[in-house]
């Protein structure tokens, strides 16, 4: 049973309507609609090596470029 994005309740589905009604707070959305809000409230699951490697290279390409 999938989770409301907004408050954690329950999501039920209402086939009449073809639509996830948040058992709680009352959030009602389609499936579509449900898949972006939990795509957009994802946390980035960005690791630590990846944030510094992403560092040293914009350090790099400042480093290489135009010195005035």
């Amino acid at each position: 049973m999938p989770y409301c994005p907004e408050c954690g309740g329950e999501m039920q589905y209402m086939s009449a309507t073809k639509r996830y009604v948040c058992k709680s707070c009352g959030l009602s959305v389609t499936r579509q609609e449900l898949m972006e809000l939990r795509q957009k409230l994802r946390p980035s699951f960005e690791s630590g090596d990846d944030e510094r490697k992403k560092r040293r290279k914009e350090y790099l390409k400042w480093w290489l470029g135009k010195k005035k």
